[in-house]
């Protein structure tokens, strides 16, 4: 079976946990194209004046100013970047923050489960002079730099997710350990779902009933575990559909369904399209 195209960080440094580069400097005055492929590490594009379109998981958004583009590892995209645009990109590893600091590893799981952020000039305005000190850690590398940029990248996440707070409305009954249930559900999900996909089995997994699983997903996403269960089965057949040349019966296969007739149907059920048509007709 073809796998999804995915790209690791290019240039050797911080032992290849983290990279930064200015947009301009990327772009040289042309133009970036990019096809649907993947990533083993996180991807932040953080642009001050944006020109283009942007496709992640199948999402489209049009390019724009004070537009941030945040991807977890494993997720697909394509891009097409016009000249004039500014900003930063930035590739790091997951371990670029160890698993002992919490915190830390806390803040970046919450600022990356939503892929796009558009704020106004005066908030893009505080998220960029974080960057731009970063960008200068990161090329002058003066002693204990990477502690600096750790510690950078920490408070970014933090202005980030105030950002989001400020925008969202509170939700009635959240709590810190509900939110993190959620999380906890959802990275099991990605790890897990080509093997188990009741609900029961991840309720398990996590030492909770059904029930409590199902009013954590209903009261932060309005969405019961099976909806979502069945959403990012959907997605990861997309994207091996759209990114690799794989039979549908491979794609079957790996996802975890031996009867590929039962695939089919359950894929058709929840787009409307037969995963042949889907891969034809997606543009």
């Amino acid at each position: 079976m073809r796998k999804i195209p995915v790209r690791q960080i290019q240039e050797p440094s911080l032992a290849d946990h983290f990279n930064i580069k200015a947009i301009e400097a990327l772009l040289n005055g042309g133009e970036m194209v990019q096809e649907l492929h993947g990533h083993d590490f996180f991807y932040l594009l953080v642009l001050k004046k944006g020109i283009g379109k942007h496709e992640i998981d199948f999402t489209r958004y049009e390019v724009g100013d004070s537009m941030l583009f945040f991807m977890r590892p494993g997720q697909v995209h394509q891009l097409n970047l016009k000249p004039g645009s500014t900003g930063y990109l930035l590739q790091f590893k997951p371990d670029l923050f160890d698993v002992q600091d919490h915190s830390a590893v806390q803040l970046l799981r919450q600022a990356s489960r939503q892929n796009f952020c558009k704020t106004d000039a005066n908030q893009f305005d505080k998220l960029d002079k974080i960057l731009t000190y970063i960008f200068k850690e990161f090329t002058d590398r003066q002693e204990g730099y990477l502690e600096v940029i750790k510690a950078g990248m920490h408070v970014f996440f933090i202005e980030l997710l105030r950002h989001r707070q400020n925008k969202q409305r509170p939700i009635k009954g959240a709590s810190l350990y509900t939110q993190e249930k959620l999380e906890q559900f959802v990275e099991l999900l990605e790890r897990k779902f080509t093997t188990d996909k009741r609900v029961d089995q991840y309720a398990g997994l996590m030492n909770l009933s059904t029930y409590q699983l199902a009013a954590i997903t209903k009261n932060l996403l309005n969405k019961t575990p099976s909806e979502l269960i069945n959403e990012y089965i959907i997605l990861e057949a997309k994207r091996q559909l759209l990114a690799t040349s794989s039979q549908v019966s491979q794609i079957a296969y790996y996802l975890g369904y031996e009867d590929i007739s039962y695939f089919i149907r359950f894929f058709k059920k929840h787009t409307g399209a037969s995963p042949e048509a889907f891969r034809k007709n997606f543009k």
